[in-house]
């Protein structure tokens, strides 16, 4: 199965907001919510996509010819890549009927461990899906990624005993979702979170906490004040505030300053394996990509994850060789270039 196969047939089958585009660059669903579209103007997303294309690779070729190393090693686990499949939630909604949030978190859990990668999965209000996801992650070693959304602290330990009796290695909240829509005045509640507030559901975690959705300098101080192992730099893929700046952007100003504190992952238009070594150049120690793994599942289940997972592998494993990086250790930010 190639990738364009793939797309093809998520085609076939999806509803009707995502267009599976051959580039999944946030113009065609633009502002469409039901959807995967942005939120406002959906400029967001669009622009997301359209930094990484201003980054340009520095090509060196005069160095030992030997095969790039594509692993990552990220607490205690080691990876095929360095990249994983993001939280996607309310497939159904979103992307067709063809999948509920429990079929599909079942395929993305599972393909993306026999990939060699590991997914992060998406909450929701149902109680019921943190359970299922939790269920999926179980059968698969613990190789999946809750991302519990930014419920108050009483919810929170409710799907706490859940993502650790799953065996997950790792804990997510994606805290900018409480810009969602439908997250606005929900029962139960969530919402924004004071630093003292993260502290505590921190401290009561225990395993590496991740905290996703930060954009800023001081936003990601504020993570590590409140203790966090790791914090991806995200703006919810534009679903959450309109005119916001690109992750690209804003990603080598927040490593400067605390990538020597915590892990740094990044999210946001992402979408080839050149993009992820842009990323790690930028001193990422990770990305994540979220839409395209919806497409690839719709369209192959784990087979069209596995299809996605080699083509962005290739993809990265190219780019090293054609700069000089043998392992994602030696990816610098003189291979790159604005």
């Amino acid at each position: 199965m190639t990738y364009e196969t793939v797309l093809q047939k998520s085609r076939e089958v999806m509803g009707p907001y995502c267009k599976s585009c051959p580039i999944c660059n946030g113009k065609a669903c633009r502002n469409q919510i039901p959807g995967p579209g942005a939120k406002g103007v959906g400029e967001t997303a669009i622009r997301n996509y359209d930094a990484w294309q201003k980054i340009y690779l520095n090509m060196d070729t005069i160095v030992d010819n030997v095969e790039a190393d594509t692993s990552l090693e990220i607490f205690g686990k080691t990876f095929k890549y360095p990249f994983f499949a993001g939280p996607v939630g309310a497939v159904q909604l979103h992307y067709g009927d063809l999948y509920d949030d429990e079929k599909y978190n079942n395929v993305l859990v599972e393909g993306c461990k026999e990939a060699g990668i590991v997914a992060f999965c998406g909450d929701g209000k149902d109680p019921k899906i943190m359970q299922d996801i939790t269920v999926a992650i179980k059968k698969n070693e613990g190789m999946g990624i809750p991302t519990i959304k930014p419920w108050n602290k009483e919810v929170y330990m409710e799907k706490l005993k859940l993502a650790i009796d799953s065996g997950t290695f790792a804990i997510a909240m994606d805290i900018d979702a409480a810009g969602l829509p439908f997250l606005k005045g929900s029962i139960p509640p969530a919402g924004r979170k004071s630093v003292e507030e993260l502290k505590e559901i921190i401290d009561q975690t225990p395993v590496p906490f991740i905290v996703k959705g930060i954009m800023t300098v001081k936003g990601a101080l504020k993570a590590k004040e409140a203790g966090a192992s790791a914090i991806v730099v995200s703006n919810h893929g534009g679903r959450v505030l309109d005119s916001c700046p690109a992750t690209a952007d804003v990603l080598e100003d927040i490593v400067k300053v605390v990538g020597q504190d915590m892990k740094i992952l990044v999210d946001g238009g992402i979408r080839s394996g050149t993009d992820v070594f842009k990323a790690l150049a930028l001193g990422a120690d990770g990305v994540i990509i979220a839409r395209p793994f919806v497409n690839a599942v719709y369209g192959g289940a784990k087979e069209g994850i596995q299809t996605l997972v080699d083509k962005l592998g290739l993809e990265l494993k190219d780019a090293m060789e054609m700069c000089g990086a043998k392992s994602l250790s030696d990816i610098s930010r003189d291979m790159i270039c604005k």
